[in-house]
């Protein structure tokens, strides 16, 4: 057996088991695959690790850089007590509208708001609205504007909120300090970012499975 098909094999145990779809979940994805959205969605048991990073905040508001087709929107939002709050960033009109719709059928349209424009020009304009501090940022959108990302999420967030980078691998390719991909210099900088301040503690993971090698960071703001 070869490693990929032992990986995917053992994320459907694990899934199957622990973090199985269901109908607003497999629709939303259905929705994305008619729609040849990019297979860039986190999985079923990486959703389930977000809602239950969430639930273990206590979160009450979230916000998400990177909506896609609102697959794992949903899977955070369900973490959200009814009066909580998720504000998802999308760059792409088409893409926004899509996770509309899959919010809208998942029953989670009350609490989540979709943003449509490039997340360095929305993300300036919700701080100006002064929201109540976010206690959850999930990052995944352009990976060349991470570093950014996290300072905005530093601006946005309270002492023990907590921050998620995903994509951080990069394939392994985050290692190489002399590439010019923007990708990796944009994850490479995030990272310097989470172990150089003063009000970040962090660590990365690595991670296999049906989606291939990859990883993710997690970082809890200090006082």
């Amino acid at each position: 057996m070869s490693g990929s098909q032992l990986w995917d094999d053992v994320d459907f145990y694990f899934t199957s088991h622990l973090s199985p779809d269901d109908e607003a979940l497999q629709a939303a994805l259905r929705e994305s695959e008619a729609n040849e959205l990019p297979h860039v969605n986190v999985t079923a048991n990486q959703g389930k690790l977000l809602q239950l990073l969430a639930q273990i905040q206590d979160a009450r508001n979230i916000l998400e850089i990177g909506t896609l087709g609102g697959y794992s929107t949903i899977w955070l939002a369900r973490a959200l007590p009814a009066d909580g709050r998720l504000i998802s960033l999308e760059y792409s009109p088409r893409h926004a509208e899509i996770a509309v719709r899959n919010i809208a059928r998942a029953g989670l349209e009350k609490i989540v708001e979709v943003r449509v424009g490039p997340a360095l020009e929305s993300l300036p304009n919700l701080a100006d609205e002064n929201p109540a501090p976010f206690d959850l940022v999930f990052i995944d959108a352009d990976k060349a504007n991470n570093p950014h990302y996290v300072e905005w999420a530093l601006r946005l967030t309270r002492t023990g909120s907590l921050i998620i980078v995903d994509n951080v691998v990069r394939g392994g390719r985050v290692v190489d300090a002399e590439s010019a991909e923007p990708d990796v210099v944009g994850t490479r900088a995030a990272i310097e970012l989470i172990a150089a301040h003063p009000r970040l503690t962090g660590t990365a993971i690595q991670t296999v499975g049906s989606k291939g090698y990859d990883g993710f960071a997690l970082a809890r703001v200090l006082d």
